[in-house]
């Protein structure tokens, strides 16, 4: 079977797209870990499927580079958000579902015809534990933040594998993220789950280490750094946790082809 397929990133978080408005997808976990496989694949952090929606634009259906299915990805939501525009499907502001509910999002604006300016609003955030060590946060899938001194001298790949399998966040494990504060922005490095290893940037992730500088310090530092590049995170605090928050950053196609599956 010919699958056609689109690659996007966002920050370099990197990502395999199907549009069922074109063909369907019948892939099981092993289908979806070889497309996403850097050496046997196309190669990506995670395959999202656009699915036909009878209340909204369209239902995004993710899976991590495993094969697994996960309920949200900030980034992922954002790139799938830039196709939905690119292929027609929807406006520049629209609505779509996913496995941790319903999204709003908007094209802020088409810097070219493959890049675009996406802003993507997040699900409140209610789930929140603080230990002497971080904090735990779920905003769409479950997140550790750690904050250090020096952002560069820490083994994420190390660190974040013994932090994601930590028998506090058991049996699902967590992602993790370690984060430096400046001045007016944050450093961010995250060890993604389902990736098994640091990504280039990770949206939700992003998005908790935001939230959770907020409760460290009681500033609103917006703006964010990756190594795959630069973000703004804007929120609301409410008393149970926090409301209307947004997650602002580019989102490239960077090409589309067909493969056999």
């Amino acid at each position: 079977m010919l699958l056609h397929f689109y690659k996007f990133q966002a920050n370099g978080n990197d990502f395999v797209i199907i549009d069922e408005h074109e063909n369907s997808f019948p892939g099981d976990e092993k289908t979806i870990a070889r497309l996403c496989h850097r050496q046997f694949g196309i190669g990506a952090d995670g395959l999202m499927v656009m699915r036909f929606s009878e209340k909204y634009d369209f239902l995004m259906q993710y899976f991590n580079a495993d094969g697994k299915p996960a309920e949200m990805c900030g980034n992922g939501g954002r790139s799938i958000a830039a196709l939905a525009y690119f292929r027609e499907v929807a406006g520049k502001i629209m609505r779509f579902e996913a496995a941790d509910g319903v999204h709003d999002a908007r094209i802020e604006k088409e810097i070219s015809r493959r890049l675009f300016d996406v802003s993507l609003k997040m699900q409140d955030v209610h789930e929140i534990k603080e230990w002497s060590d971080g904090w735990f946060l779920n905003t769409g899938v479950p997140h550790w933040v750690h904050f250090v001194d020096d952002l560069d001298a820490v083994d994420v790949e190390k660190q974040g594998r013994a932090l994601r399998y930590d028998e506090r966040f058991m049996p699902a494990g967590t992602n993790v993220n370690f984060v430096k504060i400046e001045k007016e922005q944050l450093s961010v490095r995250t060890y993604e789950r389902g990736v098994e290893g640091e990504t280039l940037s990770c949206g939700t992730g992003v998005t908790a280490s935001v939230l959770a500088a907020f409760l460290k310090t009681g500033k609103k530092i917006s703006s964010v750094r990756t190594r795959g590049g630069d973000f703004q995170v804007t929120f609301e605090q409410i008393d149970e946790g926090f409301q209307n928050v947004w997650l602002r950053g580019p989102a490239e196609k960077v090409f589309e082809g067909t493969i056999v599956i």
